[in-house]
């Protein structure tokens, strides 16, 4: 079976990557150096502990597993976090990135799907982003994902590298069987830190800003079901092992939702109240981030069929519920 390479593969994104890459027909290799990831969470492929940042430790782990493509998950992405320390972004995200790509040209490997952000498009407000909205992150989160995104194009024009990058809204949801989901440490997503307010685990979900220029004004985001989203990611893979030259696509639904928003149907959806605390805004974020894009439906046949609001909230709270990792 054709070997994929996942950084990230013991983190959220990742995890579901590798079952949807093993439910395909391929062996997905988790490389995770569970800094942010969960050994459990690793349960479809082999797994490898390292950082991306130890070069050395790469090479081995391209000649020992010699896999076909690369996709890159692996990143800090804490927006708040980012504007506190905007070197460690750099660092990690940016040099790990290097590092990962050197290696994997190093190795003939010039296959490579990479996990990058609405966040680099930054403050647009009332602009319906697609793959040629003009890019100002304002934060370093998004500008180390636009640095590698620079990247990926130099290593394809001077070594032939050929990468598909997708750019991604706000990512939710949860495996609906319930094997895998979200969990995050430190936890910084809303839903979860929702669903931990809801389940006692937490006082309150604080709500940070409510004077945006939204109609509740709470900030406004457009979410995606991450099972849907890493079946772009295999139809990505397969762009490329068709020969075809490198793509961007944004991933989003088109659709946004306020926080208050998300709140009210998580109350629904689990019948809970859910505990609110009033937080001022946060350095770096942007006021609305929706997808204007059809490319991925038109090329790469993609369609978020599981990206409802309540489908996402309701697989969240099953994981949530169900299963939570260890270790």
């Amino acid at each position: 079976m054709t070997t994929i390479l996942v950084t990230g593969g013991a983190g959220y994104i990742g995890s579901h990557a590798c079952k949807i890459l093993a439910r395909a027909g391929y062996t997905p290799v988790a490389v995770d150096d569970l800094s942010l990831g969960w050994r459990d969470a690793v349960q479809f492929g082999p797994f490898e502990q390292a950082d991306l940042l130890n070069r050395n430790l790469l090479d081995r782990i391209f000649a020992k597993h010699k896999p076909a493509a690369v996709m890159h998950f692996a990143a800090l992405s804490d927006v708040g976090e980012s504007m506190r320390d905007p070197g460690r972004y750099w660092r990690v995200n940016v040099g790990g990135s290097l590092n990962l790509i050197e290696a994997a040209v190093a190795a003939d490997c010039k296959r490579f799907v990479f996990s990058s952000t609405c966040a680099t498009y930054g403050e647009q407000d009332g602009v319906m982003l697609d793959e040629n909205s003009e890019q100002h992150p304002i934060n370093a989160y998004g500008a180390s994902k636009r640095a590698v995104e620079a990247m990926l194009e130099n290593f394809g024009t001077v070594h032939g590298l050929k990468s598909v990058i997708f750019r991604y809204f706000n990512v939710a949801g949860a495996s609906p069987d319930g094997d895998i989901g979200e969990h995050h440490r430190p936890e910084t997503h809303l839903i979860p830190l929702m669903l931990d307010a809801i389940d006692g685990k937490r006082p309150a979900l604080t709500i940070f800003g409510d004077d945006y220029d939204t109609p509740d004004g709470t900030c406004i985001r457009d979410y995606v079901h991450v099972m849907d989203l890493v079946e772009a990611h295999v139809r990505g893979l397969k762009w490329l092992q068709d020969g075809k030259d490198s793509r961007v696509f944004n991933l989003g639904t088109g659709k946004g939702f306020s926080v208050k928003q998300v709140v009210e149907y998580s109350a629904i959806v689990t019948n809970r109240h859910v505990p609110i605390n009033k937080g001022p805004r946060r350095p770096g974020d942007a006021t609305a981030l929706i997808s204007g894009s059809t490319r991925a439906e038109i090329e790469l046949g993609w369609r978020p069929v599981n990206s409802t609001l309540e489908t996402m909230i309701k697989d969240a709270w099953r994981w949530h519920q169900t299963g939570q990792y260890t270790q």
